[in-house]
């Protein structure tokens, strides 16, 4: 992994430059992925947002304020790096394609060189990222790749507990599935998980037309606003995700079947279940993030008690 560096975090903020023109537009896009011979790659999940209109929406929405901190994931050629630029004190930038990653520096200083100090790169792949340069993020704001979504959005908010708002542009039916609530049809591991970190809500939709190339679905955007409180309980995140893994392992069976491999058999499934108010018949669609956090803690209760009596056999 390497960086650029931020600039000096004692420097007084920049005044806001005047950027217009700045952003890149449709011809800016094709002109500089041309000079890079870069072609978007499905592999990486690559569409390139060109549209400017649409990059400075998404930083409104964002709410990105003069004194964030945003780290963006996949900034590409630098279209949404550029808007976030225009607002937030800095941004931190984490591309894992080789060219672009050298070529994104560049593009900053030739098009908004009053706030190239602002801006630090990354080149990593964003799911091994461990630790970011500068000042503690605030905020995370990305177009984030299709086919790695999820695991890239969940893993910035346990790795980086700072990140207050995030507003990311996925697939339409992965933001579905991340906004969804308890009993909708769409309801699944990755709502229940980005729930135990923040409250999610839909934020709007975004064309096909914006993007180059023009995907074959459409775009949503997801607001996550971390909890002010985390769930309370005394089970641990792994032990809680362990219990949502399972229960949607097998979603069209009832929790006493689902959860039996996870607890041992399908009898100490239901006396987990039980113990935490949860009906040994209900689904995995049902439950809230606060009944798998009880239902992970009634199992451990359990195996303590079977423990204590083993020690004392």
């Amino acid at each position: 992994m390497s960086t650029t560096d931020p600039g000096s975090p004692d420097s007084s903020p920049d005044a806001a430059p005047d950027s217009s023109g700045a952003l890149l537009g449709p011809a800016d896009i094709r002109e500089l992925a041309a000079a890079l011979g870069v072609r978007p790659t499905k592999q990486r999940g690559q569409n390139f947002v060109i549209d400017a209109n649409t990059v400075r929406r998404i930083v409104r929405t964002a709410e990105v304020r003069p004194d964030d901190v945003v780290v963006e994931i996949g900034p590409g050629l630098g279209s949404l790096t550029l808007a976030l630029l225009e607002a937030a004190d800095r941004v931190t930038a984490v591309e894992i394609d080789d060219v672009l990653a050298g070529a994104l520096p560049a593009t900053i200083e030739a098009r908004m060189p009053a706030r190239a100090g602002r801006f630090s790169l990354v080149h990593s792949d964003a799911m091994r990222v461990r630790e970011l340069p500068g000042p503690a993020p605030t905020a995370l704001v990305a177009n984030l790749p299709y086919n790695v979504a999820v695991p890239v959005l969940l893993h910035m908010l346990e790795r980086f507990p700072t990140i207050e708002r995030t507003l990311v542009m996925v697939q339409a039916e992965v933001a579905d599935r991340l906004a969804a609530a308890p009993g909708s049809k769409v309801y699944g591991v990755p709502s229940v998980k980005a729930n135990w970190y923040a409250d999610v809500k839909r934020a709007g939709a975004i064309g096909r037309t914006v993007f180059w190339p023009a995907p074959n679905v459409d775009s949503g955007l997801v607001s996550l606003v971390r909890r002010a409180e985390p769930v309370k309980t005394t089970a641990s995140r792994a032990e809680v995700f362990a219990v949502v893994d399972a229960a949607f392992a097998q979603r069209r069976k009832t929790l006493r079947a689902a959860l039996a491999g996870w607890a041992g058999s399908a009898p100490a499934a239901e006396a987990a279940l039980v113990a935490a108010g949860v009906s040994p018949q209900a689904r995995g669609e049902a439950l809230t993030v606060e009944e798998f956090a009880r239902i992970a803690e009634s199992r451990i209760a359990e195996s303590r008690i079977v423990e204590s009596k083993g020690a004392g056999a």
